[in-house]
């Protein structure tokens, strides 16, 4: 079983916007800024304050997002990728699939947080995370 979702990127107002989102769906939010994650001297300095990662859960839906923490400007367009959870078994084939002929953003690799994730622009042009998970959770 796969589980698809939508990932915001924010331009430094990640967490106003979310919480808007939960007032609005009337959800359930999580807010981990990234002062408070285990990656925060790996961040680019001057971001302690800005959303490493968020999760709303409204109405059986999922709506993840997050500041841009990349080092180049925020997108002109906004930003948006498509969050993809699958067994750990399969992770990182289709990782590589979804990578050829693309480009690998941030190579797939254990994290403090999944088995493995990484991220890719396919051939396409469209942004994609995936994520590993043992119970596909």
């Amino acid at each position: 079983m796969y589980r698809i979702e939508t990932y915001l990127f924010f331009n430094g107002n990640c967490a106003e916007a979310m919480r808007f989102y939960e007032s609005v769906l009337r959800g359930k939010l999580m807010l981990m800024p990234v002062k408070d994650s285990p990656v925060a001297n790996q961040m680019p300095p001057g971001s302690d304050d800005k959303i490493l990662h968020s999760k709303l859960e409204a109405g059986g839906a999922t709506l993840m997002g997050s500041d841009w923490l990349a080092l180049e400007p925020y997108p002109e367009r906004g930003g948006s990728a498509v969050s993809i959870t699958v067994p750990t078994a399969e992770a990182h084939a289709i990782f590589d699939t979804l990578a050829d002929g693309g480009q690998v953003t941030m190579p797939f690799a254990k994290t403090f947080y999944a088995d493995g994730f990484g991220m890719l622009i396919d051939r396409f042009g469209v942004a994609w995370m995936v994520m590993s998970a043992t119970n596909n959770g």
